[in-house]
């Protein structure tokens, strides 16, 4: 075990009130869940290798409790780890070469990279060099994390960072801090140094008391202020053939490791490439392979095509924080979307939403979709509290809801 792991956090979790950790877990400093601990892997460029993942899986069977999540920060997690397998699983994605340095450097690699990079392009050379030059990053809040979305138009707009680098709508790209509308032009090969100046900025002037960027009070300096809107967003990788290989949907992020080792055999996938909006990209893959990782579950992207974006947490049993169930109602909401029964007669989006999101939460944590959704449903005392246009643990419009009086407030018919 690496001297600068950290021991697991083993303390529970109350479900009536949900802690805060302030932090999230990773390999060297897993966190404690309903199931065991949890082994956060971050990838680097956003890629597994194909030795790298079928590696992953097997441990997650050997040591664990053979599920797999994808995190919406374009993460691995392994679950349901016993603090006496951890060791052995350190060794293992050691060997593997998974593990940084120390517990500061693996918090500060919190890197979201677009995952439709190819070799050369700017996303790969300006994130290749960011991971090299992670110890000049000041100390930073846990959650702090960084975007490289340098593609041909951005994919990462709706998705959380700090501080990205993305292309603009001049068509250069641009260096822009979370809470603002524009940024700042870049010139070519000085991208990182102004992403690392400004970081030093936020540090230097309050940014552990802010916490996040999006809250620091402080005007950005003069420098850094620009008026170069992100350029007209790509958008989310959809399921299906893609150039680099095939895209597959994780409904809500989670996969047996039986299932993602047999679909990177069978599809002949050189890697995999991690998203965060709940699929992943086989790099490599045969196109006519096109692997389903959740069979019997219904089509997100077919939900999301008509209109609708479910999201929801691990919930119980999986989470010691959330006090109820959070996947079989999911799922329903799921596949009522895709058959187009979803809010038939009442309508679940307040009117003049933009979206139709539904977010299922186990906790007033609210771990899935931290930001307000048109229907959130919380978890409290082993019922859902129901609001909308809200985030979880907002004020409810209906609490106390068990899952068949969910179904008849949102008018399914």
């Amino acid at each position: 075990m690496p001297r600068t792991a950290l021991a697991p956090d083993l303390s529970p979790g109350e479900a009536t009130a949900p802690r805060v950790q302030g932090w999230c877990p990773g390999a060297l400093r897993p966190m404690m869940s309903g199931d065991g601990l949890v082994m956060r892997l971050r990838p680097r460029l956003a890629r597994f290798t194909r030795e790298q993942i079928l590696g992953i899986c097997d441990a997650a069977m050997r040591h664990a409790a053979g599920l797999i999540d994808l995190t919406s920060r374009a993460n691995l997690q392994v679950r349901g780890v016993a603090q006496a397998d951890w060791p052995a699983l350190i060794d293992i994605f050691g060997g593997l070469g998974l593990l940084d340095e120390d517990t500061g450097l693996e918090s500060r690699r919190n890197l979201l990279v677009a995952p439709d990079w190819v070799a050369g392009d700017d996303t790969e050379r300006i994130a290749t060099e960011l991971l090299a030059r992670l110890d000049e990053l000041p100390d930073l809040p846990a959650k702090v994390g960084f975007a490289i979305d340098a593609g041909a138009a951005p994919r990462l707009l709706d998705d959380s960072a700090d501080f990205r680098i993305e292309r603009g709508a001049h068509g250069g790209l641009i260096l822009r801090a979370d809470g603002r509308v524009a940024g700042v032009p870049l010139a070519a090969g000085a991208e990182v140094d102004a992403l690392i100046a400004l970081v030093r900025w936020f540090a230097d002037g309050g940014g552990k008391v802010s916490g996040r960027m999006a809250r620091h009070p402080a005007p950005l300096p003069a420098w850094a202020m620009g008026d170069v809107a992100p350029g007209p967003s790509a958008g989310a990788l959809r399921s299906g053939v893609h150039a680099l290989g095939v895209v597959c949907a994780l409904p809500f992020g989670q996969v047996r490791a039986e299932d993602l080792a047999q679909a990177v055999r069978s599809s002949g996938a050189l890697a995999l490439r991690a998203t965060p909006w709940r699929r992943v990209l086989l790099e490599g893959a045969a196109p006519d392979a096109a692997p389903r990782l959740a069979p019997g579950w219904p089509d997100m992207d077919v939900a999301d095509l008509a209109g609708w974006r479910v999201e929801a947490c691990a919930g119980a049993p999986f989470c010691s924080q959330a006090s109820v169930e959070t996947r079989p109602l999911a799922y329903r909401l799921l596949e009522l979307a895709q058959q187009g029964r979803l809010g038939a007669q009442r309508g679940a989006a307040p009117a003049g939403a933009d979206t139709r999101t539904v977010h299922v939460s186990g906790c007033a944590k609210g771990c899935a979709h931290p930001a307000a959704a048109a229907v959130c449903l919380t978890g409290r005392a082993g019922a859902f509290d129901l609001a909308f246009d809200a985030r979880p643990g907002e004020p409810p419009q209906t609490a106390d809801l068990g899952m068949d009086a969910v179904l008849a407030r949102l008018g399914v018919n």
